[in-house]
């Protein structure tokens, strides 16, 4: 069975936005977040997504990577009683990014939910499209300490078969795991983070296999998981976000970002710091300020992104400047977003017109090139 094609897509859109079908947008509950269940799908609501972004170190050289599944309900089909009928609709996104030679390869895919083509599992991380997947295990002695995520790709230009392992808890943004996102109560998610993950595994671009290495800089081999799951996310006024994930080399974790309305100003902020120690700030939700500093227009799509940027937050002031400018990936043929995802740097003040590098991640900005639709 071949995944869904574009015109058909279009065809379900109605299903995928917000208030689909007529129905009115929800508050979601606050709700104590269970693992490993909660690692898994949550077919109920709308919109749901695991993400990894990281850096690896392999033929001598730095690599940015990002792998992304996406899980929408198409609400208008879900009293269909055919076994043909698109319930859920998956999509995967996969990047590499070769830092030196500053270019970025991306690929895409969708399939409807089903057939052994296309799942994700309600009882633990276990995504699958067509040959792309990501899992999570329990490793050693099964109870939990240790975890590992596994993800395999395979597109035409490259693949990455990567295996993400941590000791720590996940951590809960927002309130307890419930993270608002507008003005509204409704427009909030359910959502968890897994930051400072140790990377292993092997890159291939171009039929050359490359082996991670061992470490040689801070933020090496490095890498930070989302997991976000939601009924209504976007309020009217927004057309998207900026949001960095930046892993800090003290072994802490910085996560900002603001939903944007079409002037650029802020419509919503949020955030958080969990130190070295383990403690976490949740930052309020006009706390967290984004500046733009330098841009880029990108020759593909005409849209011109902020790729440095000073963020101010409770736990103070960063710069984030893009390691490469071209990061842009088009996935007009799955979800229909335009947006820039790349690997950046991050520096803090050290003194009066001084900086330092404090840590390394990733940057998202989406709706410059059109407004975003969720």
């Amino acid at each position: 069975m071949m995944p869904l094609p574009r015109r058909h897509l279009l065809g379900l859109a109605a299903g995928l936005g917000l208030g689909a079908a007529g129905l009115p947008a929800q508050a979601l509950p606050p709700r104590t977040l269970v693992f490993p269940r909660d690692h898994g799908s949550h077919p109920g609501l709308r919109t749901e997504w695991w993400y990894i972004t990281g850096q690896a170190r392999a033929a001598g050289r730095a690599w940015g990577f990002q792998i992304t599944f996406f899980r929408s309900r198409v609400q208008a089909t879900q009293e269909l009683r055919s076994a043909f009928a698109a319930r859920q609709l998956l999509f995967a996104h996969a990047a590499l990014c070769d830092v030196q030679g500053a270019r970025l390869h991306h690929d895409q895919r969708i399939a409807r939910a089903g057939f052994g083509i296309a799942q994700a599992s309600e009882t633990d991380a276990d995504v699958r499209l067509q040959d792309w997947s990501l899992q999570r295990t329990d490793e050693g002695s099964g109870n939990g300490e240790a975890e590992r995520y596994t993800t395999r790709i395979r597109s035409t230009a490259f693949a990455l078969d990567l295996r993400f392992e941590t000791r720590e808890h996940p951590l809960l943004q927002g309130r307890a795991g419930l993270s608002r996102k507008g003005p509204e109560p409704e427009q909030a998610s359910y959502y968890y983070s897994r930051p400072q993950l140790q990377v292993s595994g092997t890159l291939e671009l171009a039929g050359q296999r490359m082996e991670i290495e061992a470490a040689r800089e801070p933020g090496d081999n490095r890498a930070w998981l989302d997991h976000e799951w939601s009924q209504a996310l976007m309020h009217p006024e927004a057309v998207g976000w900026d949001w960095i994930g930046m892993n800090l080399f003290d072994g802490g974790a910085l996560t900002a970002f603001r939903v944007r309305r079409a002037d650029g100003s802020a419509l919503w902020t949020g955030g958080s710091l969990r130190g070295a120690d383990g403690k976490v700030q949740i930052f309020a939700h006009d706390a967290v300020q984004f500046t733009p500093r330098r841009h880029w227009s990108s020759p593909a799509s005409g849209a011109r992104y902020p790729v440095q940027w000073q963020v101010d937050t409770p736990a103070g002031r960063f710069t984030v400047n893009a390691l490469v400018d071209d990061q842009e990936l088009d996935s007009s043929a799955s979800t229909g977003a335009i947006y820039w995802e790349g690997l950046c740097s991050l520096q803090k003040p050290t003194g009066p017109g001084q900086e330092a590098r404090a840590g390394q991640g990733y940057l998202e900005m989406t709706g410059y090139a059109r407004p975003l639709q969720l």
